[in-house]
């Protein structure tokens, strides 16, 4: 892993305190056609996908218990039918809803993006979640950003914008190293990763799950023993 400089790092999460009226009106506009939609809606693939969208919205506008109630409904959906990618944007979007359950959620959406081979972009932004709401000193933010690049670089060999992600995803691990040691050059950074086990994907993997555990306590919606043991040996 080659260390590059932290404070290149894009912030991506937009900030929906400072959105502008025209941007609130044009979300609003979707919401309104989100609802024309469901009230429509023919099959529980559509109604679902149009819930997840909704919900999206609706957390872009802060409003959050209605968020959460739109999404809650897709995930279970989605849970249903093993549509393990759309279940996992259904929980960042219940975490970025801010209610009670948005912790477990996180967690549940960790879990699921990093067992199953979905969408890597998915999988980068929830990891980032967990940088985010993570202590400086915090080992899980290392954790979490080294799952991030690993994840990257194990899935996209065939993606088109893999080197924007591998790219992305070494600012996160840099950006965490910085604010985890004071990291500035990279003999330090190398020294980091080695010290962290941040370089063995079989050590901080098992750190992750612990994270994941911590998160979500007792509260999983789906049984991931029973899901763990129907994924197919190598």
């Amino acid at each position: 892993m080659d260390f590059l400089d932290p404070n290149k790092l894009d912030d991506t999460v937009a900030d929906s305190a400072n959105m502008d009226m025209a941007e609130k009106a044009r979300i609003e506009g979707e919401i309104a056609e989100l609802q024309a939609c469901l009230n429509s809606a023919t099959t529980p693939d559509q109604r679902a996908a149009l819930q997840l969208e909704l919900g999206r919205n609706l957390a872009d506008l802060e409003r959050g218990e209605q968020a959460w109630l739109a999404c809650k409904q897709a995930l279970d959906y989605f849970l249903r039918q093993e549509n393990w990618g759309a279940a996992a944007e259904c929980c960042n979007v219940l975490y970025l809803s801010d209610q009670e359950g948005s912790l477990s959620t996180l967690g549940q959406g960790v879990w699921l993006a990093v067992t199953y081979p979905i969408n890597p972009e998915i999988t980068v932004e929830l990891l980032h979640h967990i940088i985010d709401d993570t202590p400086d000193d915090s080992d899980g933010a290392a954790v979490a950003a080294a799952t991030a690049a690993f994840i990257v670089d194990v899935r996209t060999a065939d993606h088109q914008r893999r080197e924007d992600m591998l790219f992305f995803t070494q600012q996160m691990l840099g950006k965490v190293a910085r604010r985890h040691s004071n990291i500035e050059d990279h003999a330090q950074f190398n020294y980091w990763i080695k010290k962290l086990e941040l370089d063995q994907p079989d050590k901080f993997l098992v750190r992750l799950r612990n994270i994941v555990d911590v998160l979500v306590q007792e509260d999983w919606w789906f049984d991931r023993d029973e899901l763990r043991a129907r994924i197919p040996e190598d």
